[in-house]
């Protein structure tokens, strides 16, 4: 018996791709990153920035070095996405406590202020992500990909 082939409208053969992991966790994320960004674009804040300021909210003090582990981000990289951030008034840098060669992060009150709609809208999104899903199969997916690859994690 031979498997029948995957294609689109317009009969494009996809081959194996359709069966692989992988792609359908790309193809989910493309249509959840486009969600996001039709739900939040008219605050330019990507799901990245979003967990950043989150992490930061949440651990407020915490070192640069530090949100880049968390944020599984080379140091360079959260230089730049804290420059950004600073830029628009959002977090601010302070010397660290007992180490004054590092730098903690902080939100400014304006960054509050945009993480408190962020996170209304963040929900909604969230709800919008999930709503072909049960409650025991959303619960069962986010266990199922925390699975995967936990050791680059």
């Amino acid at each position: 018996m031979t498997q029948k082939k995957s294609t689109d409208k317009k009969g494009l053969d996809y081959g194996m791709l359709p069966s692989l992991a992988g792609y359908q966790l790309r193809l989910a994320q493309i249509a959840i990153f486009r969600d996001f960004s039709e739900g939040l674009g008219e605050f330019d804040v990507t799901p990245g920035l979003f967990g950043i300021l989150v992490i930061i909210e949440c651990n407020s003090g915490l070192k640069q070095t530090e949100l880049a582990r968390a944020a599984h981000l080379d140091r360079s990289t959260v230089v730049s996405v804290i420059d950004n951030l600073e830029r628009r008034s959002l977090v601010e840098r302070r010397p660290a406590e007992n180490d004054r060669r590092s730098n903690s992060l902080v939100l400014t009150t304006d960054g509050s202020a945009l993480l408190k709609k962020l996170k209304r809208r963040v929900q909604e999104h969230e709800k919008r992500l999930v709503e072909h899903l049960s409650e025991d199969e959303r619960v069962t997916l986010v266990s199922l990909l925390q699975k995967i690859f936990p050791e680059h994690r």
